[in-house]
């Protein structure tokens, strides 16, 4: 089945991945130069925008209309209006419900809210409007972070929800670093079962900040991020000696032993180096302690948050693979939006501002699997014709 995928982008990052991927899109540059009356003079069967949605989130400073990259959604109307597209998708974040009434008076619908946890890894609640008919009977298909993960990665649950998964990605992951990701609820970091206390971490200002987890549970939501050491973290973990005891902390989860009127907290305390306690008679004198260090979830674990194929973004740096896959589209999420599309051969589709076409990716893989179930479908029909004869 044959398409025109025309998109509109001026990230020349993303256009580099979009044509690596998808060769033949055409791409039309600046949303605000497209012309429909002057350019444009052939039917649109879909038009899909995932316009920039800094300005409405809530993890933002809520600038809503007024905010440059919110600007663009009128352009998006704007097209909307004008090319009268056969089916229209855009997506946006979670936001005030005076933003989200102001967008659907202008698009002509409400909007249907949709967690990408359902397919992937990543805790990603999205609102979309569209007259796409959606099937809402989705069931968790039960990923976890683990599952994504490369060899050396451990997945753990402090600093992911409390089903255990990934917090978003977003476009604000300025400073970020572990102890504070836990606090944020935003920060890319790997979620924990905790099993105890490391008193190495012991200065650090926050109580989770001194656990020692476990390896099962799930990730905080994939944010956009870009150099800086404020990509996504991953826990891992060393074998150390060490012993349970009683210390008492204060608020601020700092060590204050002297201070009798606070109670005790029984924590882990980890050795420095790879020997093990003196043996005793007392077995917590001498332990086993996963000792917690840090790494940052690869381009190639968030890839898959998102539910791209390995290496997809892999045709420019780093920095801007983590910037890209933090504002695209969640691919397992858009299949299953589209799944009861009509399709047909040269469908055109109008793109906005979906930077490494992440809607592109799904309607490709959508395309092949409705062929592959097609082909399948007369295979078995032929078979069953011909034991009939």
């Amino acid at each position: 089945m044959k398409y025109k995928y025309y998109a509109s982008e001026i990230d020349k990052y993303t256009i580099k991945v979009t044509q690596a991927n998808f060769p033949n899109t055409i791409q039309l540059g600046n949303v605000q130069d497209i012309k429909p009356h002057k350019e444009w003079n052939q039917p649109l069967d879909l038009l899909v925008g995932g316009s920039p949605c800094q300005g409405f989130s809530f993890a933002g400073k809520q600038l809503n209309f007024n905010d440059e990259r919110s600007k663009l959604f009128f352009e998006f109307v704007r097209l909307k209006d004008t090319l009268k597209p056969k089916y229209f998708l855009l997506e946006n974040v979670v936001m005030k419900q005076e933003y989200q009434d102001i967008i659907s008076k202008y698009i002509g619908v409400k909007p249907i809210m949709i967690n990408s946890s359902n397919f992937t890894a990543q805790n990603r609640k999205r609102l979309y409007w569209t007259n796409i008919p959606i099937d809402m009977d989705i069931q968790d298909k039960g990923i976890v972070l683990q599952d994504i993960l490369e060899e050396d990665g451990i997945a753990c649950s402090e600093m992911t929800s409390k089903e255990g998964k990934s917090h978003c990605l977003t476009a604000t992951y300025n400073g970020a670093v572990w102890w504070n990701s836990i606090q944020r609820k935003q920060r890319t970091m790997v979620g924990c079962i905790e099993v105890g206390h490391a008193e190495e971490y012991a200065h650090y200002k926050h109580e989770q900040a001194k656990r020692v987890y476990h390896k099962d549970g799930k990730a905080p939501t994939l944010l956009t991020m870009q150099g800086g050491n404020r990509q996504p973290k991953v826990a891992t973990y060393s074998t150390k000696g060490g012993r349970i005891v009683n210390r008492r902390l204060n608020k601020d989860g700092v060590r204050k032993d002297y201070q009798l009127d606070l109670p005790f907290t029984t924590q882990i305390e980890v050795r420095d180096d790879d020997k093990t306690n003196c043996l005793t008679t007392v077995q917590k004198d001498n332990i086993i302690v996963k000792d917690m260090t840090w790494r940052k979830l690869t381009p190639l674990e968030c890839e898959r948050l998102q539910g791209l194929s390995d290496n997809y973004t892999n045709h420019v740096s780093n920095s801007q693979r983590y910037k890209m896959l933090g504002n695209g589209f969640n691919i397992p999420t858009i299949k299953h939006i589209i799944k009861n599309l009509p399709l047909h051969d040269d469908m055109v589709v109008l793109s906005l501002f979906d930077g490494y076409s992440g809607f592109q990716k799904a309607l490709h893989e959508t395309i092949q699997e409705r062929t592959s179930d097609t082909t399948k479908e007369w295979q078995q029909l032929h078979n069953n014709t011909m034991e009939k004869v």
